[in-house]
C-alpha cells in the first residue's frame, strides 16, 4: 500500500512540475516579445531531423522484431488447407507491408526534405483527377484479388465433404465441448432439442429417448403431474405470483408434451440405428492423420465459436442452427511436438466468443494419431456407444420383448 501511495505521489508531482515548466516557458516568451505560434528555423530543422531519425528507428525496430519473433508468429499449419490459407495470409502481409513501408518512407522523407525555409512559399495543390483515379482503382483491384482468393479458400473449407469423410459433431454449451463420432455407419444420429434430458444431453432422436422425454415431462421432477399437485394441494398456500409462474410453466410443458407425443406418432424406428452407434467423447477429441473430417456444430445456449488455431479453421456455433466445415489433419501430435520442441504440446479447440464468465475455461484437447493408433482407439470405444452408455438396460429389455413376440421383429432388433 505504501509503495502505491509513493508512485501516485510521484505521478502527481511530475504533472505539477510539467505544468510549472510550461508556465515558465510562456513567461519567458512574453519577456522576449516572442509569440507562441512563431517557430524558429532552428526548431524547424531540429524537428525535421528528428522526424527522419524517428522513421529510421521505427523501420529498424520493426524489421528487428520480424527477424526475432518470426514472420507472423503463427507457426506451421497442421491441416492440408491450412498451408494454402497461410499462403493467403502471407500474401496479405506482403501487400500490407509494402504499402506500410512506401507510405511511411514518403511521410518521413517529405517531412525532412520539405521543412519550412525562409522565403520559400508552400505550393498550393488542391486537386488532381489522375491521382484520385490511381488511389481509387489500385486499392480496389488489390482488394478484389484478396477477396476472390479468400472466397475460394473459404468455399473449399465449407463445401460439401466427400461421402467417405468422417462425420463428427461438436456440441457447445457453457462452458465445455462434447464430441460425437458418427460410429460404424458414418452417419450422425438425428436430434431434437425437445428430447434434452439428463441422460440425453445432446437430444438424440430414438424411440427410447422420445419415451424417456415423455416420462420426464409427465412424471419426473418438476413435471406436469408435480406442478398440478402443487397447484391443487389444499395444504400448500401459494402467492399470486408463484401461482402465475406455475401456470405459465404448466402451459409450456403441456404444449411440449403434445409435441413429443406427435413426434412419437410419426417417428420411424429405423432411424434409431443412426444414433445408437454414435460415440460421445468428453475432454479430448481424437483425429486421424490424412483423413478428411466434416465437423458439425451445435450450441445449447448462447453463441460460441469453435476455433482450431493450428488447423486454421474457425466456425461459429449458433443456437438453433447447425454449422459445419471440413478439414484434413496432415501431421500427428507427436510430430508436431517435435517441430515445437515441446513434448507437452497439444492441439486445442477453443471458444473464440466471449460466452460468459467462465469463457476462459472452454477448451478441449485435440490429439492427431497415426491411422493404426486411431483404429486402435476406435476399437477401444466399440462398447461405449450412445446405446451402451446411456440406454443399455432399456434396449436390452426391448430386445427380450421383441424376441418373445416372434421372428417378424428380429430384423428390427438387428438394425438397432
Amino acid at each position: 500500500m505504501t509503495s502505491k501511495l509513493i508512485i501516485l505521489a510521484v505521478i502527481v508531482l511530475g504533472v505539477i512540475t510539467v505544468a510549472r515548466l510550461m508556465k515558465i516557458y510562456q513567461l519567458s516568451s512574453r519577456l522576449g516579445n516572442k509569440k507562441e505560434e512563431e517557430i524558429s528555423n532552428r526548431d524547424n530543422r531540429l524537428n525535421a531531423n528528428l522526424m527522419l531519425l524517428f522513421g529510421v528507428a521505427l523501420f529498424g525496430g520493426f524489421i528487428w522484431l520480424m527477424l526475432k519473433y518470426g514472420w507472423t508468429g503463427r507457426g506451421i499449419a497442421a491441416s492440408k488447407h491450412g498451408h494454402e490459407l497461410d499462403w493467403l495470409y502471407n500474401l496479405n502481409f506482403i501487400i500490407v507491408l509494402l504499402i506500410f513501408f512506401l507510405t511511411h518512407i514518403v511521410l518521413f522523407y517529405f517531412s525532412w526534405k520539405y521543412v519550412k525555409k525562409p522565403g520559400v512559399k508552400a505550393f498550393y495543390f488542391p486537386h488532381s483527377s489522375k491521382l484520385e483515379m490511381i488511389w481509387t482503382i489500385v486499392p480496389a483491384a488489390v482488394l478484389a484479388v484478396i477477396i476472390i482468393l479468400g472466397l475460394r479458400t473459404w468455399n473449399q473449407v465449407t463445401d460439401d465433404a466427400a461421402p467417405e469423410s468422417i462425420r463428427i459433431e461438436l456440441f457447445s454449451k457453457q462452458f465445455d465441448w462434447t464430441a460425437r463420432y458418427s460410429g460404424d455407419d458414418n452417419t450422425l444420429g438425428k436430434f431434437d432439442y425437445k428430447l434434452t434430458t439428463d441422460d440425453n444431453e445432446l437430444a438424440l432422436l430414438t424411440t427410447n429417448t422420445i419415451d424417456s422425454a415423455i416420462f420426464h415431462m409427465e412424471l419426473g421432477a418438476n413435471s406436469i403431474s408435480s406442478i398440478e399437485e402443487k397447484l391443487n394441494n389444499p395444504n400448500v398456500i401459494l402467492s399470486i405470483a408463484d401461482r402465475d409462474e406455475l401456470m405459465v410453466d404448466l402451459g409450456r410443458k403441456e404444449r411440449l408434451i403434445r409435441l413429443l407425443k406427435q413426434m412419437k406418432g410419426r417417428h420411424d424406428p429405423k432411424v434409431d440405428a443412426y444414433a445408437w452407434d454414435d460415440i460421445i467423447q468428453k475432454d479430448t477429441l481424437y483425429l486421424c492423420i490424412d483423413k478428411e473430417y466434416e465437423m458439425n456444430f451445435r450450441s445449447k445456449d448462447v453463441l460460441h465459436s469453435a476455433y482450431f488455431p493450428n488447423f486454421r479453421v474457425q466456425m461459429n456455433t449458433v443456437p438453433g442452427l447447425t454449422t459445419r466445415f471440413k478439414f484434413t489433419p496432415d501431421i500427428t501430435s507427436v510430430d508436431f511436438r517435435k517441430t515445437k520442441n515441446n513434448p507437452d504440446f497439444n492441439f486445442v479447440l477453443m471458444c473464440n466468443k466471449i460466452c460468459g464468465g467462465a469463457h476462459y475455461k472452454m477448451k478441449m484437447t485435440v490429439i492427431v494419431l497415426s491411422e493404426k493408433e486411431y483404429d486402435a482407439w476406435m476399437d477401444s470405444r466399440a462398447f461405449e456407444t450412445f446405446r451402451d452408455k446411456y440406454f443399455a438396460s432399456e434396449t436390452a429389455e426391448a430386445e427380450t420383448i421383441i424376441d418373445a413376440e416372434g421372428n417378424a421383429m428380429d430384423s428390427l432388433v438387428v438394425e438397432v
